[in-house]
């Protein structure tokens, strides 16, 4: 089992989710986890003396539905939160349905350039196939909701994640894999797979691949 963990609000992380749904079809088994990008990127959990630290000042689940505004990556906080709520009450409906409203979600948001909105949520549940009474009602636990998104921050915290889409190997092997090109075939999606878990597993023990970016001009 690989963990996945991801952040609507990232196109990277949409094509990582993509990727897996095809190896899923070919027997690869993950699991979605939450990471908030607002949340990492937070000044208050970057301030000079929490830097490497792991510390955590400032959590998404602990912040108010609806605001708006404020310092930093405050402005995304609305969309991120209410975003994942929306998903962890799909998730109540199983792993299947789990990833169809993510899925759908995805799409929405980086392919249609939808907002992460309440009408994206709604078209995301019927597309997915939700009892959308079901979700409608799950998503008023919001404590609940709440307290399950804090477990995935907290596991990612944890582990440091800093970006997404990172893939937790059953190994215990993790990497953040940043990738350009979207992929929903199933052979490329485990070409691309082997090539990551075999430099994972490589004995050269690589941890960073980065190509240099031309200046234009």
């Amino acid at each position: 089992m690989t963990d996945l963990y991801f952040d609507f609000l990232c196109p990277y992380a949409w094509r990582g989710v993509e990727m897996a749904h095809a190896l899923r079809g070919c027997g690869e088994t993950f699991r979605l986890r939450h990471f908030s990008l607002v949340q990492g990127n937070h000044p208050d959990n970057n301030a000079p003396d929490t830097k490497g630290s792991g510390e955590v000042r400032w959590w998404l689940t602990d912040q108010p539905l609806g605001a708006e505004g404020g310092k930093g990556s405050m402005k995304y906080q609305r969309p991120s939160l209410n975003a994942f709520l929306a998903a962890r009450a799909a998730y109540r409906q199983g792993e299947e349905k789990s990833w169809a409203f993510t899925l759908a979600l995805f799409r929405l948001h980086h392919e249609d350039g939808r907002e992460l909105d309440e009408t994206a949520f709604q078209d995301a549940a019927e597309h997915a196939g939700l009892d959308l009474a079901g979700w409608q009602k799950d998503r008023q636990d919001e404590a609940a909701l709440r307290r399950e998104l804090r477990e995935d921050l907290e596991a990612s915290a944890a582990l440091g994640v800093f970006g997404t889409p990172t893939f937790v190997l059953g190994s215990g092997d993790a990497a953040y894999f940043k990738f350009e090109k979207l992929t929903r075939d199933p052979h490329e999606a485990q070409n691309l797979w082997s090539l990551f878990t075999g430099t994972l597993h490589s004995e050269a023990q690589v941890a960073t691949v980065r190509r240099p970016v031309p200046r234009k001009g």
